[in-house]
């Protein structure tokens, strides 16, 4: 097992433990201390090198605040001879989990990174590992270890545990001791999780302290009504996520997400129906992402707004929330007007 750390003054400090004894303490003094410098320039090294020791199993323990995407990809990228990724871990406290999502500092701000410059919060890095990982191991942090906090299997514990479930509901939860299914990462299943404006929600909607609604709106979004409903709609919702078809930029893909206090839009670029090349605007095509191919409709293609929010039961109306998202449709009267006419209050001409 190696652990990685990134401190202050742009050091690397890394531990090599075999057998559960420590056998190897060094550290890396590094010329731009960014996260992405640790992995590339000793995270990998270190794995090439144990593997050209005979070490076949290798666990990599990354520094806070490091993607499992970008590992992996380094990974990749970087060895000399191809790798298999068995499974991407993320472990976590969830009696913090809730704080974790509405927390508005920054890692760096919260001591979690080193880096000044890393604008993410605790909520958007983990809503990113969430997609990213297929297991998640739940153990007290270590505050609550130092201390004897006995939260394990209390009702906060559960309630986390119970959050958990709706934000990573792909994922294997497991507790230290637990078996664990072995082999199931998937880059391709990963990087379709986390692919800005796809959504995925658990399969099944059982009653709990938390939920997750899903809606979808056929029609585009009036710019005006929905600037005004987005407030609305993500109030008190612990992520919001999705894609946006909006009148004053229909030809564009738009990924919405809300997570914690923070809300933003992007552009993703084109609807694969507007796509510019000729016989690519279907959903049979290479470049189709799964999302596209599930919503294929037969006049207006993958265009569309698909929408879901997760929170608490007592917070979320799932009436209310799909009447509001309908009430921003364009109505049939306003579908006959050309898309320039309507006005660009969530500046998008100007963002995209």
């Amino acid at each position: 097992m190696v652990l990685h750390d990134l401190l202050d003054g742009s050091l690397v400090l890394r531990r090599v433990y075999r057998d559960g004894q420590l056998f190897e303490r060094e550290t890396t003094q590094l010329e731009h201390g960014c996260l992405s410098c640790t992995v590339r320039l000793d995270v990998v090294p270190t794995a090439e090198r144990l593997a050209s020791c005979g070490f076949d199993h290798v666990v990599l323990g990354l520094p806070p605040g490091v993607a499992a995407g970008m590992a992996v990809t380094e990974l990749r990228r970087g060895l000399s001879r191809p790798a298999v990724i068995d499974n991407a871990v993320l472990a976590l406290d969830p009696v913090d989990l809730d704080d974790h999502i509405w927390d508005r500092h920054t890692l760096f701000e919260s001591g979690f990174t080193s880096m000044p410059t890393d604008e993410r919060t605790s909520g958007e890095f983990l809503i990113g590992e969430f997609g990213q990982v297929d297991t998640v191991m739940v153990h007290p942090g270590l505050g609550a270890v130092l201390t004897g906090d006995p939260r394990e299997g209390s009702a906060q514990w559960l309630l986390g545990v119970e959050l958990l479930g709706q934000l990573a509901s792909h994922a294997g939860v497991v507790g230290a001791a637990d078996e664990y299914r072995p082999g199931c990462f998937d880059d391709a299943e990963a990087a379709a999780r986390n692919r800005p404006g796809v959504v995925r929600v658990p399969v099944i909607e059982a009653e709990g302290s938390f939920r997750t609604v899903l809606h979808r709106a056929g029609r585009p979004l009036h710019p005006g009504r929905f600037r005004e409903a987005l407030p609305q709609l993500a109030a008190g919702t612990h992520w919001l996520r999705g894609r946006l078809w909006i009148a004053s930029a229909p030809k564009t893909r738009i990924a919405v997400q809300g997570i914690g206090p923070r809300v933003w839009l992007e552009s993703t670029g084109k609807w694969l129906a507007d796509s510019a090349e000729p016989g690519h605007a279907h959903p049979g095509k290479t470049g189709a992402d799964v999302d596209s191919v599930l919503d294929w409709h037969p006049s207006h293609g993958d265009r569309g707004t698909v929408l879901a929010i997760t929170g608490r039961s007592e917070d979320i109306d799932a009436r209310e929330f799909r009447d509001l998202l309908d009430s921003c449709q364009l109505t049939q009267a306003e579908m006959k007007q050309d898309f320039g006419v309507w006005d660009d209050p969530l500046e998008l001409s100007d963002a995209l």
